[in-house]
């Protein structure tokens, strides 16, 4: 401690001494100076988007005020529209567009041929496998089901429990069927939502809340692995919050864990792990996220959204994984579709937590409104009960055999996709698909010319980049007898054409992606992306 004196005396003689002919104006301007200089570069450093996002971003805008730019992209721009207007508005071109109200309504008759008539456009047939993922089961006595007990509970709403006490008992024991599920403990706790979007934006709004509340961070930050969903960036966006991302590693594509304990930084309130991610389907080493998070007093998320309801049952299934779930300690919330391989109607998730303390920080509540005292579990206020009650009903419809047996289909199908694709030479085999997504590449040709290919053969794949490949997720429907061995047939047939002459399958999504994923300006896709969500609302005659 004396030393410690010694030495401070010693430094504030120096400084008099350095100081002793500097008149005291100067002293007091150049103490100002340098501490305004230092709260701006803190403040710059500490900012939701960072520096250097910014700082590209003024210069990419700065660049497109150059009139040749400006008029290059505009260009480009007006093909890109009438690319998205040709792959969205000629499939139902042949239909009369409704831009206002009929003055007479239509009788029931009409009303239901008119939905069967829209119904039926499009190229493709889900139910004979064609697309990756988007439809995961839809056999007739399911749809049968879900039909008559959405009928049943169609005018409820959750927001109202003493109107609907049986749709709020519903809910609770699809939470409580999820937690056993997941290896949750008596404190385990949840709540359905609409889908995994608004499961990761509720627990990334519980962590936001819980590190500023708790832990007095006011400007907390998500760390999460590059292959992430990108639900994570909107949460983030949505809730002012700043996101890391960490990179994977080039082979799994898996996060990259020592690179996530440097992202770790005082302000940071959750870690990420997916299980399995979307992209490639590889499942990220939860046990060692896990272990940053005790180390550093952090939550921690695992998104099981996409293949949830699979991992759940591969241990029974015969296919055993590494530990992801509750039984991992340090997990704290756990995102899972049930509208995807629980096979409820679409518009459900659950977002659980392994303790009430966690999601408390989840609630919204303003308790002096006129209105009453507001409170809501969601970020919907009204909810369709009629989709609670699908979700227990298809739960309870499969139980758990019914369940691990579906599992035993779908990953038994998805190693079969797995192995023979890896002896078709001019591809690779892009990730670690363990659950239920093959992700495919090549070194040779344009992975997405052979996406287009598929296509004319009546296949819809994902679309992947950095790196560029190719995903089909394998559902019930690919579990069909021969749907399996066609698509190893087309890859296999398509692939050794396009590795024999490469230069002719350079058009289409091959030409759209490349220069996608070329393009340094970020926004410019930024617009392009606006332009197909515009069309998604576009009528012909309007």
């Amino acid at each position: 401690m004396e030393m410690l004196r010694k030495q401070g005396s010693e430094a504030t003689s120096a400084i008099d001494a350095l100081l002793r002919d500097t008149p005291p104006w100067k002293v007091v301007l150049g103490t100002t100076g340098v501490t305004f200089s230092a709260a701006f570069v803190y403040s710059q450093l500490n900012q939701r988007v960072p520096f250097m996002t910014r700082l590209k971003k003024s210069i990419f805008r700065m660049a497109r005020l150059l009139p040749m730019v400006r008029k290059q992209v505009e260009t480009e721009m007006i093909k890109v529209k009438a690319g998205f207007e040709k792959e969205l508005l000629e499939p139902v071109g042949h239909l009369s567009d409704l831009v206002s109200l009929p003055q007479k309504g239509l009788s029931k008759e009409e009303v239901i041929a008119k939905t069967k008539l829209y119904m039926d456009v499009g190229e493709f047939d889900w139910k004979k496998g064609s697309h990756s993922g988007t439809v995961y089961y839809g056999s007739s006595d399911l749809t049968d089901l879900m039909t008559e007990v959405y009928g049943m509970a169609l005018w409820s709403n959750p927001l109202h429990p003493d109107a609907f006490p049986g749709v709020r008992k519903m809910e609770a024991e699809v939470v409580r069927m999820a937690c056993d599920l997941f290896d949750g403990g008596k404190d385990s706790c949840g709540c359905v939502t609409s889908g995994g979007t608004e499961s990761i934006i509720l627990a990334m709004k519980a962590y936001r809340n819980y590190a500023r509340e708790v832990k007095g961070i006011e400007n907390p930050v998500i760390v999460c692995p590059f292959s992430a969903h990108a639900a994570f960036d909107k949460a983030a966006d949505i809730l002012g919050i700043g996101i890391r991302h960490v990179r994977v590693d080039p082979e799994t594509q898996k996060v990259d864990i020592a690179a996530m304990k440097r992202a770790i930084c005082g302000r940071t309130c959750v870690l990420v792990g997916s299980a399995p991610q979307f992209a490639h389907g590889s499942i990220d080493n939860i046990e060692e996220i896990a272990r940053l998070g005790l180390k550093y007093n952090i939550p921690v998320h695992i998104d099981a959204c996409l293949g949830g309801f699979v991992i759940a049952f591969m241990k029974e299934a015969g296919y055993p994984l590494a530990p992801f779930d509750f039984s991992v300690p340090g997990v704290t919330s756990i995102s899972a579709d049930t509208h995807k391989y629980g096979y409820a109607a679409k518009g459900t998730s659950v977002v659980l937590y392994s303790s009430p303390e966690y999601r408390h920080y989840q609630w919204f509540t303003v308790p002096d409104w006129p209105g009453g005292i507001y409170a809501t579990a969601t970020i919907s206020g009204s909810r369709a009960g009629g989709l609670i009650a699908d979700c227990w009903a298809a739960l309870i419809y499969y139980g758990r055999d019914g369940y691990v047996q579906k599992v035993k289909d779908i990953i038994s199908t998805t190693k079969y996709i797995e192995k023979e694709l890896r002896r078709v030479e001019g591809i690779k085999i892009v990730g670690d698909p363990q659950v239920c997504i093959v992700a495919i590449g090549s070194e040779i040709f344009n992975i997405y010319a052979l996406s287009d290919e598929m296509k004319k053969r009546g296949w819809a794949l994902n679309a992947l980049q950095f790196p560029s490949c190719i995903h089909l997720c394998v559902t019930m429907v690919h579990t069909q007898n021969g749907v399996a061995e066609r698509f190893v047939s087309d890859v296999r047939e398509i692939t050794m054409k396009i590795v024999a002459e490469p230069d002719k399958y350079v058009g289409g999504s091959a030409a759209i992606y490349g220069m996608a994923q070329s393009i340094p300006d970020r926004s410019i896709i930024d617009e392009m992306t606006w332009l197909y969500l515009d069309t998604l609302y576009a009528v012909k005659e309007h």
